[in-house]
């Protein structure tokens, strides 16, 4: 592929491997807009990818006893982590990832307060998998991926998970809870600053009731969100920004039956509020095209207008930012940090999978600094530069010794037709590998290591061990933790 299709793939998707790159072009996406719109229209596509768990060719999970993803949470992260390498909906998932950091929600203040099976369930069970038919936060995410925002913090305000994360559960009429209306305003939608604490008394109030309820018997019993009239407050709620087109900032007086509109009310004020579409709008350049440098005002402004234009939807904001000319300037290339998952993903997609366990990256991600569904607080993770630490980057770079020697015999197969000489060989692997350009100094470091202690063209012994080592050498590079 040429430079705008790799980055487009890193950044829509999480790399394409080389089997990847030979079905776009059987497929004839190999044109920038044509593969936007593969990427874009994926519900075309089956959700098939956990058929192929378990089968050969494809990157190995761990599991004695079974693999319960529905069930236990380590098998839940190395389901999602085939998903991210496998799935032929790249940016469904991609999005999901954006989603779990935005409504940052852990697994183990929830299976501290129920159980370990009671959490996984909550964050991942599929209903298709589940014996109450639980459909967990990440399939939540999933299907409002890019959706109708609006109807995305309606869903989220009832998920199971995020009631218990912000204690919605005990938010009752005598004694308001006021975890969910701070986040709601402030993490969610209108941003820090833009609300008073006023507001968050009201947005608890607005929000009493909303709690879980226990249906189902035996091993189908799971929770579940209710709507308990008995503990909404049915009091006016005043506002200090408008709640309806009017203008109005009180929500009115309700009897306790019809209580709930209250909480639809707020919601929909603050997904139309003035600022939510720009932050929006923000977070989601940040994302594609660059979060390093402040991001262009006037496309800030286009996006965040289309996020009011077409209420609230999140696909066309996705699709402007990615055929802007914004996003095709090489100057945005390589202006985002990668996260844990990204890195590992886009690793095993371009260096490659078979042979190796999902399970074997949990541990890595964990010192890297992510561990899926177990975000630090309700901030999510440190993006950007948050991501490096020493710690952080010896675990980067030791993954990248891991993944390489696995690989060994595999990447010496491929290299084969470039093992005439040491320039071609560097050639070959940087040319599979999309790590930043190479300086000329760096690329010298590199053609010293492939020279040293070989002779070309090189035997099957000297190739493994060098195509391995040049691939650590690159995956482990500063210059490949930028995507």
């Amino acid at each position: 592929m040429n430079e705008d299709l790799d980055h487009l793939f890193r950044r829509g998707a999480f790399g394409a491997s080389p089997q990847d790159v030979a079905e776009y072009a059987r497929l004839g996406f190999l044109g920038f807009s044509s593969a936007v719109a593969h990427l874009l229209d994926y519900a075309r596509l089956p959700d098939d990818v956990d058929d192929y768990i378990g089968q050969p060719g494809y990157v190995g999970i761990t599991a004695r006893g079974g693999f319960l993803p529905a069930a236990d949470i380590t098998h839940s992260r190395q389901r999602w982590l085939f998903r991210m390498v496998h799935s032929r909906r790249p940016l469904q998932e991609k999005m999901a990832l954006f989603w779990h950091n935005h409504f940052a929600t852990a697994y183990s203040k929830i299976a501290g307060e129920f159980n370990a099976t009671e959490a996984t369930r909550m964050l991942a069970a599929k209903p298709s998998e589940d014996p109450g038919g639980v459909k967990g936060q990440l399939e939540l995410l999933r299907e409002h991926a890019l959706g109708n925002f609006r109807d995305l913090l309606v869903a989220i305000a009832q998920d199971p998970a995020m009631l218990v994360w912000l204690d919605g559960r005990s938010n009752f009429r005598a004694q308001p809870q006021e975890n969910f209306a701070r986040e709601l305003m402030e993490l969610f939608t209108m941003g820090v600053g833009t609300f008073a604490e006023t507001d968050v008394y009201a947005g608890a109030r607005v929000f009493t009731g909303w709690n879980l309820a226990r249906p189902g018997t035996g091993a189908a019993q799971y929770y579940a969100f209710i709507y308990n009239a008995g503990q909404h407050d049915t009091g006016a709620k005043t506002f200090t920004f408008p709640i309806y087109p009017s203008g109005s900032t009180t929500i009115p007086a309700r009897a306790a039956a019809s209580g709930m509109q209250d909480g639809l009310d707020l919601i929909n004020a603050v997904a139309a509020h003035p600022l939510t579409g720009p932050r929006l709008a923000r977070k989601l350049y940040a994302f594609f095209i660059n979060e390093v440098d402040n991001p262009d005002p006037a496309l800030i402004t286009e996006v965040a207008q289309i996020y009011y234009s077409r209420n609230y939807a999140i696909e066309p904001m996705v699709r402007r930012l990615l055929l802007s000319s914004q996003f095709r300037n090489p100057a945005n290339y390589y202006k985002r940090y990668s996260w844990p998952a990204e890195f590992v993903v886009r690793a095993l997609k371009e260096v490659g999978p078979v042979g190796f366990s999902v399970n074997d990256a949990l541990t890595p991600l964990a010192n890297m600094g992510q561990q899926l569904f177990e975000p630090p607080d309700v901030n999510g993770w440190e993006l950007g530069p948050g991501w490096f630490s020493t710690g952080s980057m010896l675990a980067r770079m030791n993954f990248a010794s891991q993944l390489a020697t696995n690989q060994k015999f595999n990447l010496r197969e491929a290299a084969r037709p470039h093992a005439a000489t040491p320039e071609a060989l560097v050639t070959h692997v940087l040319d599979r590998l999309t790590a930043q350009e190479y300086s000329g100094s760096s690329q010298a470091a590199l053609m010293d290591y492939a020279r040293t202690g070989a002779s070309y063209p090189a035997s099957d012994a000297q190739l493994a061990t060098k195509v391995a080592g040049l691939v650590h050498l690159v995956v482990g590079s500063g210059d490949y933790q930028f995507i």
